[in-house]
């Protein structure tokens, strides 16, 4: 039932489509005419563009089907990829899609989106019955699932469904963790480095020596720590009064996330409560200033859930052995969850993602379409 060469050129045609994340507009309208094209009953932007900067809102795009006595089903993708993704020339050799070696392909989310207008393509051509259909397309997934969070959800039908967003093929994720974002602001105190440097705080120094009480990187079967970003300084000669550094913790407990949360920045409040002040300093004192932000809560779907059980069968119709995992990392489907939406992460085959290696098998998005088609005819 599906067209391979199809499949093939528009996935290559999205991905040569910029759409870095606040700027997936030119997407949007691809999507708005191909949808419109296959005959959907609604196509509506919402107005989260205006909190999440984008130059587009989401988009849900709706057809009704055939058949209102089964269960409305919704298929979520985000149209932004990271960068560098601006210009990208994709190279298909034999089965296999890159890019052409300067940029990311954009699989990332780019390889659902194709399935997606595959998938309504041949519901159109063999006219198989179904229910309602709402696919979902955001903005700014990637900086911090903003369009998701923004989503006028009070607008979709459908109650369950899934996410087209992770790599490998027939991999089911029903489960990821919640994510606190810091933010870590060390003051110290400036001073020459090589005239006075006993007058000076070196808000470095303090920042290494609470970073070397923490336990970062996995803290246990559920948790993860990590800095990541760390800037300062103003020259070489001069003490360095500010440090600014931004981290993460993430847990799929949520009384972990609280509990290594507050290690974490204990460490560094009580590291510059007790930093020696120079007497040189004039009464000034070094602090720090912690903003701690949920970026996204967690998720956890049950063996029992419908949009489980849906998908078992699909895959016995399929003839697929899916696998169901829990992951480590967050996506739309964590805020789509917490807004009592039933979203499980399905797998589209895309492979070593936000990197310029990244690539696609056809031979996956076929079959990832093959499962969708599946997923919302099995009876």
């Amino acid at each position: 039932m599906i067209n391979r060469e199809r499949l093939a050129g528009i996935f290559a045609g999205l991905c040569e489509t910029d759409s870095p994340s606040r700027r997936e507009g030119r997407m949007a309208a691809l999507l708005r005419e191909q949808f419109t094209l296959l005959g959907a009953d609604s196509i509506e932007e919402d107005g989260s563009a205006a909190r999440t900067g984008s130059d587009t809102g989401n988009l849900i795009v709706r057809f009704n089907g055939s058949d209102p006595s089964r269960q409305p089903l919704f298929f979520s993708c985000h149209m932004d990829t990271v960068e560098p993704g601006t210009g990208v020339q994709v190279v298909r050799n034999g089965d296999i899609f890159t890019s052409r070696g300067n940029t990311v392909l954009g699989s990332d989310d780019k390889s659902g989106i194709a399935a997606l207008i595959e998938l309504m393509t041949v519901l159109s051509e063999d006219r198989a019955d179904h229910g309602c259909i709402e696919l979902v397309f955001t903005t700014c997934e990637e900086i911090g699932l903003l369009g998701a969070k923004h989503l006028a959800y009070e607008r979709l039908r459908a109650q369950l469904g899934y996410a087209l967003d992770t790599t490998g093929i027939d991999r089911v994720i029903t489960g990821a963790p919640a994510s606190n974002h810091l933010k870590i602001f060390l003051h110290g105190i400036a001073a020459h480095a090589g005239l006075n440097p006993e007058d000076g705080v070196s808000a470095l120094s303090m920042a290494a020596a609470a970073i070397a009480r923490l336990r970062l990187g996995r803290l246990d079967a559920e948790s993860t720590a990590n800095l990541g970003l760390i800037n300062g300084g103003v020259a070489t000669n001069i003490v360095p009064a500010l440090l600014a550094i931004e981290g993460e913790v993430r847990s799929h407990s949520t009384e972990k996330l609280a509990a290594y949360t507050d290690t974490l920045v204990s460490a560094f409040r009580k590291v510059v409560g007790e930093w020696p002040v120079p007497p040189g300093a004039g009464g000034q004192k070094p602090w720090v200033d912690i903003q701690v932000q949920l970026e996204y809560p967690s998720m956890l779907l049950h063996d029992d859930d419908p949009v489980l059980d849906r998908i078992r069968r699909a895959g016995l119709q399929a003839d697929r052995d899916l696998q169901f995992l829990v992951a480590g990392g967050g996506s739309d489907a964590n805020i789509l969850n917490s807004y009592g939406l039933s979203t499980a992460i399905v797998a589209t085959g895309m492979h070593n993602v936000h990197t310029t290696e990244e690539y696609l098998d056809l031979n996956d998005a076929v079959s990832l379409t093959e499962l969708l088609h599946a997923i919302v005819t099995v009876p």
